[in-house]
């Protein structure tokens, strides 16, 4: 059918997302998929059948908008163990249907038209849209292409009296590179005496290596005042159909971002939030998957260590970046094409993590996936 009108978009320059290309190439082609950041692998019966209990048991309807209390209050006990910081489960932890969810009903509460939000390319898809999208300027600035930190230099020069908001994601998506103390001191620094808005995409907390911290905003009281702290149970729990994450921010910050949430979804799925709430009571349910991700990760590149690949490191996350520019000249996006021809394996370009589409001859590779499936993968790449 033909529309009658022509709307004015309000992002011109947004496509269909690569994600969404690549994952159809992929079924087309019956590839490998190790371009996603989501397990092809089952979660804890135990977790499925606590969310089937609360079914069974009439948990069906609309959960408060703020969340299950209970899950509130598991989240509030958790973050005070793991962190040393103290988040009251009424006024400051609110349940969001996922992540993204989370991070978009943040930047639409926080970010008025004409500020400024400093975000780090490559990055998560959604940052900059959403910034566009309150009628505000996205300021991406990019991280080093050797070893993908901050310049902390660069990003006190992009300081301006607009400057609202810094969004920051750590372990980081896509290039497996996580915060150091030293990031914090810079972070910290830099913000001192200012009205600028941390927004925290925290949603591989839990998926650290090599015994690192995982600098949260929480455990630093200077940040944590200020600071939006987003994450997601689907990553940790290995559920991301589950469209649950969370909020952690100081009251007054909060109870801006639940105006906006409760016009958006109003409430995360409630039987999911049961199941969650029974599940942080067990500790184990989340911190071992920094050792269980790391043996993934270990595993991957020890399949592909007699290939053509050179393999950057990866301090956490679900990927792994790997350069393919000594042995051929093609951008990223017509490498993964080929990929997905020649080989059925499925990857990401990391050109689609920029918004010039900054072309460094590099992709990405989820390890998200059973061991069967990453063997299976790096013998094939290895024919690369």
């Amino acid at each position: 059918m033909k529309s009658a009108w022509t709307p004015a978009s309000k992002l011109p320059d947004v496509g269909t997302t690569i994600f969404t290309v690549i994952g159809q190439l992929a079924e087309e082609h019956h590839a490998l998929n190790l371009s996603q950041g989501a397990p092809n692998f089952a979660p804890d019966p135990k977790l499925v059948e606590s969310a089937a209990r609360a079914m069974r048991a009439g948990h069906n309807q609309y959960a408060p908008m703020s969340g299950v209390h209970a899950l509130r209050e598991a989240l509030a006990l958790k973050t005070q163990k793991l962190y040393g910081a103290t988040y009251d489960p009424v006024s400051e932890i609110t349940v969001v249907a996922s992540a993204s969810e989370g991070l978009y009903a943040t930047i639409s509460a926080l970010v008025h038209p004409g500020d400024e939000v400093i975000y780090f390319e490559p990055s998560f898809d959604s940052y900059g849209p959403i910034v566009q999208l309150q009628g505000a300027t996205p300021i991406a600035i990019k991280l080093s292409p050797v070893d993908f930190h901050i310049d902390w230099d660069e990003v006190q020069a992009a300081v301006t009296p607009r400057t609202r908001m810094i969004i920051v994601n750590s372990p980081h998506n896509p290039s497996g590179s996580a915060f150091t103390r030293g990031d914090i001191d810079r972070l910290t620094a830099l913000t001192r005496d200012s009205k600028i808005i941390v927004l925290s995409d925290e949603v591989y907390e839990h998926v650290v290596f090599d015994g690192a911290l995982h600098h949260s905003m929480a455990r630093y009281p200077a940040l944590a005042e200020r600071s939006v702290i987003v994450s997601s149970f689907g990553k940790s729990y290995h559920v991301t159909g589950w469209r649950v994450g969370f909020t952690l921010a100081p009251a007054e910050l909060t109870n801006e971002i639940r105006k906006v949430h409760q016009f958006m979804t109003f409430s995360a799925d409630t039987p999911m939030q049961i199941a969650f709430a029974e599940a942080l009571g067990d500790e184990s349910s989340y911190l071992g998957l920094g050792a269980f991700y790391q043996d993934k990760r270990d595993l991957l590149a020890a399949a592909l260590a007699g290939s053509r690949f050179e393999l950057l490191p990866s301090a956490g996350s679900f990927f792994m970046l790997a350069r393919f520019g000594a042995f051929s000249g093609e951008s990223d996006s017509d490498f993964v094409l080929r990929l997905i021809r020649e080989t059925r394996v499925a990857t990401i370009p990391l050109s689609a993590f920029y918004t010039d589409g900054t072309d460094n001859r590099i992709i990405r590779l989820s390890f998200a996936k059973d061991d069967d499936t990453l063997r299976e993968g790096a013998r094939r790449l290895c024919a690369v």
